[in-house]
């Protein structure tokens, strides 16, 4: 049997052939799908099928999320089961009828031509596949799209299409007849059956949503996308309904469906964790799949690409020629269809394998943040070390820490600033790369079929272009490597300059109360020079790129050209611009490589930085919750709490480097274990973040061996009170952190099971609550963290507040026990934060209760309190309690067992009966009273001071009492403004005001040149073709064609600065009308060809070097901009109202200083650049269309309708979801470093779960909106694509209607792909210029802030003397007159009409109970809030009339908490330079902070030779810092003596390496040195010990004789000996009098203060020798 009489079976031209070909095709199909089903083919294909399998299907990924084990396999079951029996129906029929009628058709045909044997078996062939379709809804019914049924349909629709519009063809050109009528009709039904059935088909859905999925849910809080239909799936409809939403209203969080569970962080990382090896082997592993299909798409999407241009110059084959014969016309028809349905074909294909890279991208995403969260709950916690390390070493602070991380090799033991890193930055840069993989793969795939094509057309000269680019790659990289370099510069320089802002926006208040603000925007603009001077280079960098872009492909053609004109050969038109076009086309792939080569290095970097990470040392199952998992009750081994012959050592990272910095770390360590917590952790956040308590990890090491618990045997008392008490530095901490597993255990083992599913029968769970000695509260309200999770018992809660003393704090709250507490518990005092951690742990019903020194901040009245109502009451009764602390006399009668340390070993142990039989205890007892007493000294009036903070933080207001009535809790920090609504014209303004106008004026004019002189190149073309022969022209408009297939969608932003002006040139060669021939003669092309060459490279390279112009014109304009803004940002933002600042969180305002101004400096200018570019080049083309093709006006103008509303309904959605994606990120990170900081306290409380849930949401959240972005973006590429590819098929049809000539229906083409591709471009940038234009929108918000008056008034300017004690107004020198205060004017009031006066050189004394008005009234003095009504007058003058700058600078404040910067002693003591070094070390002598000799000595070393000294210093920089530390220790006097302090002693940020009593006397120095005639001191409640406390009363005492000083007092001891006191209560001045006389006042408010203080005797006492005093030296005088 001869197929179609043996003609060859490639020839389509034949009907037979065609018919063959439709029979076959779904033939074997179905063929294979039989055999498939064939034992053992089916376990050969699953071991095939293993890397293309999905790693989570959606019934195993709601099954995970649900945690239903088994609902995975029933649910494919239940899933299966509902299948409409309507489909079932149709499918079957059709098919059957169909399978009848082929075969009724094939009897047919063997019975009329029995000789054709041939015809007939074709018939049956396809009547069997058929009968396969009619069988198969039957035999095996699925609710879900059948995979077979879809192929095999498409299959027959197509050959089907192929068959009949091949007859037609052949019926129009060859006059072949047509097939007989009963055929002619079968073919017809035959076409419409099998559209109906593949309709059928397609519109079955991809998934059935499962039990756990409201079907009504769909499409509003549940993503359609995997119970979309295929039809829905195609064209992606699934996103329309969000984008309808966002068309008609501005987005918010619940409008928008959540993430589809496949990529979902909970079951990506339960399944991701499953897998084992090498990280890289693992992602691969989890993300196959997708990978591969990105992979095998790309490829498809590049053949569709290339077909474009092919079919193209077919057509413009075909129309050229004089005589139109119908076979070119009828195949140029069917080339322009053929062309539309590979654009089609290629927008499938790019608009899937996008999906599939994003999807790997956002799984990826998922699976390491999870990961790294979660090993962040496992790992050993190192944060004692490392921070302790980074603070001896380099006190410059964190920033520096992540660039050095960034620069080494990865190591571990990684810091809290680093793992923060990995997890923002690194885990994106994997995932964003993976996204953009398809640009490496498809490159050089793309440059060997444009090779093969130049090689058709030019030969060999085609290659010395190729020379040209890969000369250019040298450069090239040359560039990238000093861009990646430059990239590094600036991250180093932008962290310094971030530093210096972090310094000044944590001291703002400071700043301002020393009128030191210029100093300090001076300095941050410093900074900030020497960032804008990298940015320049980054910039000129970037030029060189563009430069390289630009002119390498015209380099290109114009050698090609030459050589092939050397060798003789005549270069037509046809050649030439074939040639231009695949040159440019294969500009991108080969450019691309060495850009991406760099990027894939640095996406190793990260990849190994996670990696190291994750193969950090973890803690043990005992210890984590989730390494050990559930544990049903009767499989506990171990009972009760202890240790057997455990020795143990701090964690630290096992490296022999670490052995020699721990050395240094126990000098000036040994501090009371008690004020460790308060006066250590006060010294800075590096400090705050260690976990570990700070006397514990001090620990470390005692002279040169490290710190180790040695032969510890100890078991703890079931359901008693142990205490465990010890001297300083014995490891009381070390012992708990034992206990916890969070120390790395040497030998022996720990008893403990941690087991919340195992429940005694007093209802406590064997887990373990416990408080650490610096308390770790989370950013929420007091009632969450206490809580804790745990579920809230009304009564239970109620008892805890009442027993651990929060009552009275609550009460003082405006907003009571919801009162929101900001980080790291700012808004509580050192005594609130340790109670409310102490409330925690006694809530959680634990059986074991660890309490590291509770006691130790807070006053004796309170730890009595706690003692009798806590420790002995029956919140711990039956409950093992493990409390570390120095009251032992307190606690005995409560306590069962004893334990103590000494020097890392237990020293003695045992019940109190028995140690005191064996007469031990008193001695113990006796020692530990010492230490305790120290300790109530350093809390004294505790509370006062805990309710002082609290007032300041509630502003003072509940003075009035607390407002009536259950209200909402006032937001401690307010949620963050979210832009809404397209980007206003007013932030357009500001930016091109910022850039200013000339740039505008300038870019306006070149790239209207850039487009005269594209146009000026294509007149020069037709001239040139005009040369030759007419026959010549016609090919020459395939250069355009292909320049829009050039520009591939996705090539853009590759690099910072690398790739993001690839389409720019394409933008100078878009289609323009020709002109006829200009007049003059020009030499004839066959004897001068270099003569049009050389023209034709001098305007190629013009434009190149006009837009390269445009870039730099743009540029400046850009880094103008962002130096203004800035510039404005800093001024408004430091002068801005301290009622501003203190309501607005540090974090926001570093986010605006870091991200948006970021955002301005680097994408903002690219993206304009781009846009202009793209939107140049769509006007051209538009109008190049119509001016030649005036009829195309009605198509465009539908066109033009369409890509608007696409666009528009793009853009509004695009824009709301990338501003949340921005918003949710942040909580992510501020969740995960809080964590960070906590993990012993998560982990002993067993929390960890909890914490990873909370993630997961959180990820799940944000990553959501991110990938919902993507998906809107893939909706607008597909729907321009379609549109694009219509637009261009219109174009043609017009032509070949026959409107046109050859030339002509090229421009016209070849200008509607142009159209398209500006489109596009100008739509996806206009999306991101509106993104990058919200961070000038949230930089122009903080514009106008709320101001301070202004800093000085020119014509109001007090007298240089002014204030001065001797003036004429000394009786009065501080006079306030019916003073009324309010806070806001529509608050009440704080302070009702005040009124007094002070003379000069007097002391005065500021009291009053918490909430009374005390610092309102400070800060009135320095205008910190103006009067409502009444006025303050200083030495005569108003200071509502002066400038601030006047004022502050003449009034000096030293406020509670002493504020260092960096920089160096003398810096901080006169900024300004003021002042002369001798003075400077003068005032240093005079608060003692030198001693005379070193005094004699530093000023004759300084007037010896200051430049010596000052070189000297930096080499003693490393004494210094040691012997500073050193004065941190219990006896400050014995060492202050030894330090060398010098005026170049460098400060660390915030002055951590000096403790606080110095930090403090520095202050009083600066103080000294501005010799102010008014002095307001709020006096310092922090824990200095006695010995600095009494230097600093005596510095005042001597040293501000010659002022007056108001002091606002917390402790009556210090303003007993005051000449007159201030007592101030409910914002109304209560008492003014001398000491003694109110102290004998019966009834005052301030005897009553006396009264309670305890001291009653001691303070009467003191007034009355006051008072003596006074009298003898009035009697001298």
């Amino acid at each position: 049997m001869a197929v179609c009489n043996g003609a060859s079976l490639t020839s389509l031209e034949d009907a037979c052939v065609r018919g063959f070909w439709a029979a076959v095709l779904p033939f074997a199909f179905v063929g294979l799908v039989l055999v498939s089903a064939v034992p053992p083919i089916p376990a050969l294909l699953r071991l095939l099928k293993k890397p293309f399998t999905n790693f989570l299907p959606l019934p195993e990924a709601e099954a995970l999320i649900y945690g239903d084990e088994k609902g995975g396999e029933e649910s494919e079951g239940e899933r299966e089961n509902v299948v409409p029996l309507w489909r079932t129906l149709i499918l079957s029929t059709v098919s059957l009828i169909e399978c009848l009628l082929w075969l009724g058709i094939g009897c047919y045909s063997l019975i009329i031509n029995p000789e054709d044997t041939w015809n007939g078996a074709r018939d049956f062939l396809i009547a069997v596949t058929w009968f396969y379709a009619a069988l198969r809804p039957i035999v095996r019914p699925t609710a879900i799209v059948p995979r077979d049924l879809f192929v095999l349909f498409a299959l027959h629709l197509l050959l089907g299409v192929v068959t009949t519009v091949g007859n037609v063809y052949d019926h129009y050109v060859y006059a072949m007849p047509l097939p007989s009528l009963p055929l002619i009709v079968v073919y017809i039904v035959n076409i419409v059956a099998v559209a109906g059935a593949f309709l059928v088909v397609v519109n079955m859905p991809l998934g059935v949503p499962s039990k756990y999925v409201k079907k009504e849910e769909i499409g509003k809080s549940v993503s359609p996308e995997d119970y979309t239909t295929v039809w829905g799936w195609m064209t992606f409809r699934w996103v329309v309904p969000l984008l309808d939403r966002g068309m008609n209203q501005t987005l918010n969080e619940p409008d928008i469906w959540s993430l589809s569970p496949t990529m979902q962080a909970r079951p990506l990382h339960i399944k991701f964790s499953r897998s084992t090896g090498k990280l890289l082997k693992r992602i691969w592993q989890a993300n196959s799949l997708d990978l591969l299909l990105d992979f095998t798409l790309t490829y498809v999407s590049i053949v569709f690409n290339y077909a474009g241009p092919f079919f193209l110059k077919r057509i413009l084959d075909s129309l050229d020629g004089s005589g139109r014969d119908p076979e070119k016309r009828a195949l140029a028809f069917v080339y322009a269809f053929l062309a539309l349905a590979s654009s089609l074909c290629k927008s499938q294909a790019d608009v899937n394998h996008l999906w599939f890279g994003r999807r790997a991208a956002t799984r990826i995403r998922m699976e390491l943040m999870a990961s790294i969260y979660d090993k962040a709950l496992k790992r050993k916690d190192f944060s004692g070390i490392v921070n302790k390390d980074a603070d001896k070493k380099d006190a410059k602070g964190a920033e520096k820490k992540k660039d050095r991380a960034k620069a080494d090799d990865p190591k571990a033991g990684a810091d809290i600033g680093k793992i923060v890193n990995l997890m923002a930055s690194d885990s994106s840069r994997i995932s964003l790369t993976t996204a953009a993989l398809y640009f490496i793969y498809g490159a050089p795939f793309e440059i060997v079929i444009a090779s093969v094509f130049l090689y058709q057309i030019l030969g060999w000269s085609a290659f010395t272009g190729f020379l040209v680019i890969i000369l250019s790659w040298p450069l090239n990289n040359f560039v990238a490597r000093r861009s990646v370099r430059i990239q590094k510069g600036i991250s180093t320089v932008r962290d310094k300059r971030m530093g210096v802002l972090n310094e000044l926006i944590g001291a703002v208040k400071f700043i301002k109360f020393f009128a030191w603000e210029d100093r300090w925007i001076q300095r941050v603009m410093e900074a900030r020079k020497v960032e804008m001077d990298w940015m320049v280079k980054a910039r000129v960098n970037s030029i060189c790129f563009s430069l390289i872009w630009t002119c390498a492909p015209i380099l290109v053609s114009v050698t090609s050209f030459f050589t092939f004109v050397a060798q003789g050969n005549e270069l037509t038109i046809g050649t030439a611009f074939t040639s231009i076009a695949l040159f440019q086309m294969i500009r991108t792939p080969l450019n691309v490589i060495p850009a991406w080569i760099v990027q894939v290095l640095q996406t190793k970097v990260a990849l190994d930085r996670v990696a190291t990470y994750l193969d950090e040392e973890e803690v043990d199952e005992q210890v984590s919750t989730l390494k050990k998992g559930y544990v049903p009750p009767s499989e506990e081994r171990d009972e009760g709490l202890g240790i057997i012959n455990g020795s143990f050592k701090w964690n630290e990272v096992e490296e022999k480097k670490e052995d020699d910095k721990s050395k240094g770390k126990s000098k000036g360590k040994g501090k009371d274990n008690g004020n460790a917590s308060s006066t250590d952790h006060e010294a800075g956040p590096s400090e705050a973040a260690s976990t570990i308590a700070d006397s514990a990890s001090a620990m470390a090491s005692t002279g040169d061996h490290r710190f180790e618990l040695r032969d510890i045997t100890v078991l703890f008392p079931e359901g008693k009170l142990t205490v465990v008490t010890g001297p300083t530095a014995s490891g009381k901490t070390a012992l708990l952190m034992a206990l916890l597993g969070e120390l790395t255990t040497l030998e022996g083992r720990i008893v403990m099971s941690k087991n919340p599913s195992k429940v005694d029968e007093h209802g406590l769970a064997h887990t373990i609550s416990y408080a650490a000695q610096s308390p770790w509260l989370r950013h929420q309200s007091i009632k969450d963290n206490i809580l804790f999770g745990y579920p809230y018992d009304e009564e239970r809660y109620k008892a805890v507040v009442e027993c651990c003393a929060l009552k009275p704090d609550l009460a003082i709250f405006e907003d009571g026990d919801e009162t929101e507490i900001g980080a790291r518990g700012v808004s509580l005092s050192g005594g609130q934060k340790a109670r409310v951690a102490l409330a925690r742990a006694v809530y959680a019903p634990t059986k074991y209760v660890l309490l590291d020194d509770p006691l130790s901040a807070v006053d004796s009245h309170t730890s009595r309190f706690l003692f009798e109502k806590l420790l002995k009451g029956p919140l711990l009764a039956n409950r093992t309690v493990i409390l570390v602390t120095h009251h032992v006399e307190l606690v005995l009668p409560g306590t069962h067992y004893l334990v103590r340390m000494l020097d890392g070993r237990i020293d003695t142990q045992g019940t109190v009966q028995d140690l005191r039989a064996k007469g031990v205890l008193d001695d113990i007892a006796q020692h530990e009273e010492v230490e305790a007493h120290k300790e109530e000294q350093a809390v004294a009036l505790a509370k006062e001071e805990d309710a002082e903070v609290a007032a300041v933080e509630n502003g003072d207001e509940t003075a009035n009492g607390a407002p009536q009535g259950k209200k909402k809790p006032r937001k401690l920090v307010e949620d963050e403004h979210r832009a809404t609504g397209s980007v206003k014209w007013r932030i357009y303004k500001t930016y091109l005001k910022a850039s200013s106008y000339w740039t505008w004026g300038i870019l306006l004019v070149l790239i209207l040149l850039t487009q005269v002189l594209g146009l000026g190149e294509k007149l020069w073309i037709r001239t040139w073709g005009e040369a030759y022969s007419r026959f010549d022209e016609s090919v020459y408009q395939y250069l355009q064609m292909a320049y829009s297939y050039g520009t591939n969608v996705e090539h853009q932003k590759v690099m910072d600065h690398g790739v993001s002006h690839l389409h720019h040139a394409a933008a100078a060669h878009s289609s323009s009308p020709r002109l006829s021939a200009t007049n003059f003669t020009l030499p004839p092309v066959r004897e001068h060809p270099y003569f049009y060459i050389g023209i034709y490279a001098a305007i190629a390279l013009s434009t190149g070097l006009v837009n390269i112009a445009g870039v730099i014109t743009q540029y400046t304009g850009a880094l103008r901009a962002s130096r203004v803004l800035f510039e404005q940002l800093l001024k408004t933002v430091v002068r801005a109202t301290m009622r501003w600042h203190d309501v607005t969180p540090q974090g926001r305002l570093l986010n605006r200083f870091s991200k948006d101004v970021e955002t301005i400096d680097t994408s903002l200018a690219g993206t304009l650049q781009s846009l202009n570019a793209s939107l140049a080049l769509f006007a051209v083309s538009m109008l190049t269309v119509i001016v030649v093709f005036p009829l195309f006006i009605f198509p465009a103008i539908i066109l033009g309708y369409l890509y608007r509303h696409t666009a528009v309904t793009f853009l509004n959605t695009s824009r709301d979801l990338r501003r949340i994606e921005s918003n949710t990120r942040s909580p992510v990170f501020a969740n995960f470093s809080e964590l960070l900081e906590g993990v012993v306290t998560v982990r002993a409380f067993g929390a960890e779960q909890r914490f990873l849930n909370d993630l997961y949401d959180k990820i799940n959240l944000t990553t959501g909106m991110w990938y919902t972005s993507w998906m809107a973006n893939r909706w607008l590429l597909l729907h321009f694509d379609i549109l694009g590819a219509t637009a261009i098929f219109l174009t043609t049809l017009f032509a070949l209607m026959g409107y046109q000539d050859a030339g002509m229906a090229g421009v016209c083409i070849t200008s509607a792909m142009s159209f398209t591709g500006g489109v596009y471009w100008a739509c996806r940038n206009w999306t991101e210029l509106e993104l990058d234009l919200n961070s000038v929108e949230r930089v122009v918000e903080y514009l106008d802030l709320p101001q301070e008056p202004p800093a000085i008034i020119e014509s109001n300017r007090p007298p240089a003397y002014w204030p001065s004690s001797s003036s004429p107004n000394k009786d009065s020198l501080l006079s306030v007159e019916d003073l009324v205060i309010k806070y806001a004017p529509d608050l009440p009031p704080v302070l009702h009409g005040i009124s007094f006066s002070l003379k000069a050189k007097e002391r005065v004394g500021l009291l009053g109970r918490t909430g009374s008005g005390k610092s309102t009234l400070a800060m009135s003095l320095l205008r910190f809030v103006d009067p409502a009504s009444g006025r303050i007058i200083i030495d005569g003058i108003d200071i509502s009339t002066i400038g601030l700058h006047d004022l502050r600078s003449r009034i000096t404040f030293i406020p509670q908490d002493a504020t260092l910067f960096s920089g160096t002693l003398r810096d901080n003591l006169d900024p300004f330079g003021e002042h002369t070094d001798a003075e400077c070390l003068d005032v240093l002598h005079r608060v003692q902070m030198m001693s005379d000799s070193q005094l004699a000595s530093q000023r004759t070393s300084r007037e010896a030779s200051r430049a010596a000294s000052r070189a000297a210093s930096i080499h003693e920089n490393e004494h210094e810092r040691d012997a500073t530390v050193a004065s941190i220790s219990p006896s400050p006097t014995e060492t202050e003596a030894k330090t060398v302090i010098t005026l170049d002693t460098q400060v660390s940020p915030g002055g951590t390496n000096f403790s606080q009593g110095q930090r403090q006397l520095i202050a009083m120095a600066r103080a000294l040195l501005r010799r102010s005639a008014i002095i307001i001191l709020d006096e310092a409640t922090s824990s200095i010990d006695f010995a600095t406390d009494a230097k600093i009363q005596a510095t005042i005492r001597e040293e501000f004789g010659d002022s007056l000083l108001l002091t606002v007092a917390h402790r009556l001891r210090t303003v007993i000996d005051y000449d007159r006191l201030i007592v101030l209560d409910k914002g109304e001045l209560a008492e003014f009098d001398t000491p003694l006389n109110l102290i004998q006042k019966e009834g005052s408010i301030f005897r009553n203060m006396c009264l309670k203080s305890g001291t009653f005797a001691e303070l009467e006492a003191a007034a009355k020798a006051k008072v003596e005093r006074d009298r003898q030296e009035s009697s001298r005088a």
